[in-house]
């Protein structure tokens, strides 16, 4: 398969603009003879929504607003980023997987931060479901920005058999001193590197571009194979669209040449977790 990242920027609350910006995209995309394509966190509604919550959140099983982007994965998957409103009426920061002229699963996130700049545990509930889904593609993980940082979700989803994990974020830019290195995209790739090295699996990241409400967002989406390798690189502050062949033979042949994922104890690792609960 081939499968794409596109780092876009969205419009802050305009759902039906940054539907038309998302099928732009695909149909580059399709162009391109891409399988499926990956757009950032809440790439639908924008990120710093705040109280426009509780206006442009969608029950993903009832609305028609999606139904352009339902259309246009009969010919590309899509992943991308909306906020989903759940039967009671709480709000989740979500990822949702549309394929073959329907929504087939969402991922909601986790772990909300709500510390320096960001204030998301105010607005959305968690998620508390971390697993890999099937679709045509085989099993896929989808985890939203601050999931990434918890290594056990990661971990999680390629044990349940994801050998494509994709994280999707809106990671905004924060300057550091005393280096000439740009240290958002480095710690970054970082953990994307490692998580595919350890996990022996593709890593699929797309981060969004752009300003809004003040905050800048630095874009950096890479696809990295599973031995760590940075196959596709995206530019830094603009949109882009990169592309990579997914090869499951990688997969086979990362997992026989370093077992560690292989030889992992899943039962053992429950237990000791059970034990450090206590």
């Amino acid at each position: 398969m081939k499968i794409a990242a596109a780092q876009i920027t969205s419009v802050l609350g305009d759902l039906e603009k940054n539907i038309e910006h998302h099928i732009r995209c695909c149909d580059e995309a399709i162009k391109n003879k891409a399988d499926l394509i990956v757009f950032p966190e809440l790439s639908l509604t924008g990120y710093s929504l705040k109280d426009l919550n509780y206006s442009i959140a969608v029950n993903i099983s009832r609305t028609k607003l999606l139904d352009k982007l339902k259309e246009k994965s009969k010919k590309i998957a899509i992943i991308c980023g909306i906020a989903e409103e759940d039967e009671n009426f709480a709000i989740y920061n979500s990822g949702i997987f549309i394929s073959e002229g329907r929504i087939k699963f969402s991922h909601r996130k986790i772990y909300p931060p709500t510390y320096g700049l960001f204030e998301e545990f105010r607005y959305f509930s968690r998620g508390n479901e971390c697993k890999a889904h099937d679709t045509e593609f085989g099993k896929i993980g989808l985890l939203v920005c601050e999931d990434m940082w918890h290594l056990s979700l990661p971990y999680t989803v390629a044990m349940d058999g994801a050998q494509i994990i994709t994280g999707i974020a809106s990671s905004p830019t924060r300057l550091a001193v005393n280096t000439d290195k740009f240290k958002n995209y480095e710690i970054n790739s970082e953990h994307h590197r490692t998580y595919a090295r350890i996990l022996s699996s593709y890593f699929v990241f797309s981060n969004r571009v752009g300003f809004e409400d003040g905050i800048n967002f630095w874009g950096g989406s890479e696809i990295v194979d599973p031995f760590g390798n940075i196959i596709a690189a995206a530019k830094l502050f603009y949109e882009d669209i990169i592309y990579a062949d997914i090869n499951f033979e990688e997969v086979r042949r990362s997992r026989h040449q370093a077992r560690h994922f292989l030889d992992e104890d899943i039962d053992l690792t429950v237990k000791n977790l059970l034990k450090i609960r206590k």
